[in-house]
């Protein structure tokens, strides 16, 4: 076979991706190929504007990605990395893949953690998954003790790769329901993405409704099963004062700013994220 352009193998890429329904097929099609080539995506634009052509090997190796992407396979698993704010995580079958919006809801805690007037400030991150916002606590306030609970043996196994290097960041596996109890009392913020689909909502977008685990993301009939327990367990382990932030679905607000006023939580509050729909809930513990 003749060498062909990387613009040609590319845009071709986009085209099936794009047929089969994937939101973002031109960005697809350039990670991937920057995944066959190690190149980052900067790189595999510049190396379509310069002509650059494509052997065979690699040709065939961005096909069967491109297949395995067209069938919804998502992204991240086919590359083995997920951003998030300032980390690359690794991810895979078996472990909820970290969301944009998830680095902003991440922020409340790291503001706190950061204003918290302690030497070593402690932050708790349950169902930490993938353990990103635990590491990006971890990472951007390197004065402070991390402390993640995973309960699903998939999703800790790759939490444990992701946060082995971080020496400020204990990772247990366990429930959050009875987790951490040395803790009470001590902690400055909590911080959860638990499951929040009730278990009738089903995701529209196949990369969630196929590959994401269902234990990472139905919460019982109305989504807030988890929410109720996580409730009276930061209740228990902050410290007076001490912040507590949920991130859940945009239409669950309400419904959570009601269940946490009445275990007792002091002001709380949802707040919207990049797309303004409600994102996060954040309360002070009386």
């Amino acid at each position: 076979m003749a060498e062909v352009t990387l613009a040609a193998v590319v845009r071709a890429a986009a085209e099936r991706l794009a047929a089969a329904g994937v939101p973002d097929p031109l960005v697809d099609a350039e990670l991937l190929a920057g995944h066959v080539r190690r190149l980052r995506r900067g790189e595999v634009q510049a190396a379509i504007v310069r002509g650059d052509t494509i052997g065979e090997q690699d040709v065939t190796a961005l096909d069967a990605l491109v297949v395995r992407r067209e069938a919804r396979e998502p992204l991240q698993h086919l590359t083995g990395v997920a951003p998030f704010r300032h980390l690359e995580l690794a991810v895979g079958p078996g472990v909820f893949v970290p969301r944009p919006e998830t680095e902003t809801v991440a922020q409340f805690a790291i503001d706190a953690l950061s204003n918290a007037p302690d030497p070593e400030p402690i932050g708790v991150d349950l169902c930490t998954g993938s353990g990103a916002i635990a590491l990006a606590m971890a990472t951007e306030v390197p004065h402070s003790r991390v402390f993640a609970v995973e309960l699903s043996p998939d999703a800790h196994a790759w939490a444990a790769r992701n946060t082995a290097d971080a020496e400020n960041l204990t990772l247990v596996q366990g429930d959050l329901a009875d987790s951490l109890g040395e803790l009470d009392g001590t902690v400055s913020v909590v911080i959860s993405n638990p499951p929040y689909v009730p278990d009738d909502a089903i995701p529209r977008d196949p990369e969630v409704r196929l590959f994401d685990p269902a234990m990472a993301l139905y919460g019982g009939a109305d989504g807030l099963d988890i929410v109720r327990v996580l409730s009276r367990r930061a209740m228990a382990l902050l410290r007076q004062g001490g912040l507590l932030v949920i991130e859940h679905g945009e239409l669950q607000g309400e419904a959570i700013r009601s269940l946490l006023a009445s275990d007792g939580w002091r002001a709380p509050r949802t707040h919207p994220d990049l797309t303004h729909r409600d994102r996060a809930t954040t309360a002070l513990r009386p």
